[in-house]
Formats: structure tokens, sequence, C-alpha cells
């Protein structure tokens, strides 16, 4: 009876995982710059395995202030979604206004997972 019950429970599919948690790593970002400065933003997407189908897109808003965002060249509109290609990249924020600005961009993957990063600029006064 004992076989029975062990055979019976017994499941031959083989599960793969195949979501993994993920984190975005930053250098140092200024805190202040000046209208018509860009300050780079370097990132490095790890992941805490590999599936290679998993596929990472990003966006930005802006909350206050105003400037662009770029990538590659690529300028960012507020809220689309834009593909990254590859794990460590470099945004470039460019500054448009004299009043504080604040950025916060958004990672998500094709599984739903989102990672959230917030950039504070000050506006730099040149001489």
């Amino acid at each position: 009876m004992l076989a029975g019950f062990c055979l019976s429970s017994c499941d031959r599919t083989l599960d793969v995982q195949t979501v993994f948690p993920f984190e975005v790593e930053t250098m140092p970002v200024r805190k202040e710059i000046a209208v018509g400065e860009t300050a780079e933003i370097r990132c490095l997407l790890k992941s805490k395995g590999d599936f290679s189908d998993t596929r990472y897109t990003i966006r930005y808003f802006q909350p206050e202030g105003e400037g662009e965002l770029r990538l590659d060249g690529v300028v960012f509109e507020p809220n689309d979604r834009y593909p990254l290609e590859s794990k460590s990249f470099r945004l470039y924020y460019t500054s448009r206004s004299t009043d504080r600005q604040l950025i916060d961009i958004y990672i998500e993957d094709n599984h739903g997972q989102l990672q959230q990063l917030s950039f504070d600029f000050n506006n730099k006064r040149t001489k």
C-alpha cells in the first residue's frame, strides 16, 4: 500500500525556473547640474540567474523639472518603453531647466518584475 502511494504522488515533469529576481546597480551620480549640462548614469543589471528568453525594457518619468534622457543616442519619451539590449548600459540626462529636477527610471522584465531608480538634481549656478 505504501509503495502505491509513493508511485502515485511522483511527478515526472521537470520544474525549470524561468523567472529570476534582478537588481540594477549604478555608479555614483552627481547631484548638481546646470542648464545644458549632461550627467552620465552608468548602470549594471544583475540577475540572480539566467534564462535566455528574459527580456528587459526601460522607461522613465520626470515628475519635477525638465530635461531629456538618452540611451545609445535615442532620446526617450516619458513613459514609452524601450528595449535594453545589454545588461551594462549608460544613460545620459541633459538638464533643460533651472529648477530642481527629479527623474524616475523603471526597468522591467517580461515576467512583470520591476526595479525603480530615482535621481534628484539640483540646479548648479554658473558664474
